[in-house]
């Protein structure tokens, strides 16, 4: 199921900081009681091999989402102490210490189910009835919510396919545009170039702009 254009599910779920501090975080009520944008990128588990190189990708990026009004969470199904001793592992270790942002610990898988991002089904069995088959563990699925807690961006890689952070900071500048200017922005638009009008004219202009500038 697609939440692209729906409110976020409003779900509270354990989550850890870097200081130990355990936390009871509900993503629709960050963005909307906070009047920020929030971006919550999943990924598989702890202590494996893509995942660290994208949470330190996103703390390096931390104060560009900061400028933007945008609140970072990680999220995965492994426990707060998990995270924690994750957090306490240092960076040549293969650890994420010096990430600052929290990290949701969805156990329950209560929210990661609601989402659609699990690897694998429930299946039925003669024996046990209905079982798990799969890893149980979440797909690198990223949501981009706007101060109104309404889903703008969503996207889920395969598990062996880290994520550009830069492209959900463009996501972002694209979204604010489109939300100050009323302007919609075009294929590989940037912060600072040309956006255009949702009409025909629009595109005709904006196009025509481009072929002089080939």
């Amino acid at each position: 199921m697609s939440f692209t254009g729906k409110k976020f599910p409003s779900i509270t779920v354990d989550a850890i900081d870097y200081l130990g501090d355990n936390l009871s975080i509900n993503i629709f009520e960050e963005a909307t009681k906070n009047g920020k944008k929030v971006l919550l990128f999943w990924y598989p588990k702890d202590f494996t091999f893509v995942c660290p190189t994208e949470l330190h990708a996103f703390q390096e990026a931390l104060p560009e989402f900061e400028k933007r009004n945008t609140i970072v969470i990680g999220a995965s199904c492994d426990t707060n102490e998990v995270h924690f001793a994750w957090l306490n592992t240092a960076k040549d270790n293969g650890g994420i210490e010096g990430v600052t942002y929290p990290i949701l610990a969805d156990t329950n898988r209560n929210l990661s189910r609601v989402l659609g991002i699990l690897e694998g089904e429930e299946k039925e069995s003669d024996e046990f009835g209905y079982i798990f088959e799969g890893s149980n563990v979440t797909f690198r699925a990223t949501y981009l919510i706007d101060e109104d807690g309404k889903v703008f961006h969503e996207s889920v890689n395969d598990m062996p396919v880290g994520r550009n952070v830069k492209e959900y900071l463009r996501l972002i500048d694209a979204y604010a545009h489109v939300q100050k200017f009323g302007e919609v922005c075009p294929a590989n638009w940037e912060e600072g170039k040309e956006a255009m009008n949702a009409s025909r004219d629009g595109v005709a202009n904006y196009l025509a702009s481009q072929i002089s500038l080939s």
